[in-house]
């Protein structure tokens, strides 16, 4: 009896708070078979993407396949990487993600974000953001965790990278196959971001999940299971050289 193969890593980038630990749901609903990589960024300096891909090239596998998952924040610089083609990369995923500013009604207010208060605000207006009806005390906890670990001119500086953002060319040259997840109930990111990628990339995948903003955290177990069939189905899709 043959063992099963071992799956392309799974490679996390994680949204605007940087750390990594909102993708602990992630993680169980995948189970311990499944090999992750979860990535964060420095929560004291305030990086901008082509420097925060950068680092994110310094520890990607070099010597295995993966799949990259960049969310939210991240999907950029998920698309940034791919569009550089590193050998071992195997699939694309964006989670309610974005390859532009997702609200351009808000590209005027650039230049006073980095005023705004951002860890002094109660954590009503963020719960009801990124999770709305699907919050649990134990996501509230986790998200205001994870919001007051970077500093106040880290975030600040990642919405006007958010703001200022257009990887729309990037994700043109990028080649291997692309799954996107989104959110019906996402008040932040609206269906015109999951639209446009599906345009610039006809070939893409999407799949809706009844979820918020932070799909990965309330909806886990269906996230994982599209994951884990997108990821199995790879090999019917060999890698463009």
């Amino acid at each position: 009896m043959t063992a099963s193969p071992i799956p392309p890593r799974l490679v996390l980038l994680p949204g605007m708070d940087g750390t990594g630990s909102l993708f602990e749901p992630l993680l169980q609903a995948l189970g311990p078979g499944w090999p992750v990589q979860v990535l964060s960024y420095p929560d004291d300096q305030p990086l901008d993407y082509p420097q925060l891909l950068e680092r994110v090239l310094q520890q990607i596998p070099q010597d295995q396949p993966f799949v990259l998952l960049g969310e939210s924040f991240s999907g950029p610089l998920a698309v940034s990487l791919a569009a550089r083609r590193p050998a071992n990369l195997r699939g694309l995923v964006l989670c309610c993600s974005f390859v532009c500013n997702p609200r351009p009604a808000l590209a005027p207010l650039k230049p006073f974000l980095r005023f705004l208060p951002l860890q002094r605000l109660p954590l009503w207006p963020l719960d009801a953001l990124l999770l709305g009806r699907f919050s649990t005390e134990p996501l509230r906890r986790a998200l205001a965790k994870a919001i007051a670990q970077p500093a106040a001119h880290v975030l600040q500086a990642r919405l006007q990278a958010v703001i200022a953002v257009d990887v729309r060319q990037a994700l043109g040259l990028s080649e291997v196959p692309l799954l996107y997840l989104r959110a019906r109930a996402d008040r932040l990111v609206p269906p015109s971001a999951c639209a446009l990628i599906r345009q610039l990339r006809k070939d893409a995948r999407w799949v809706e999940i009844d979820a918020p903003h932070c799909l990965l955290q309330a909806a886990p177990a269906e996230a994982a299971l599209h994951l884990q069939r997108f990821v199995n189905g790879l090999d019917e899709h060999p890698r463009t050289l």
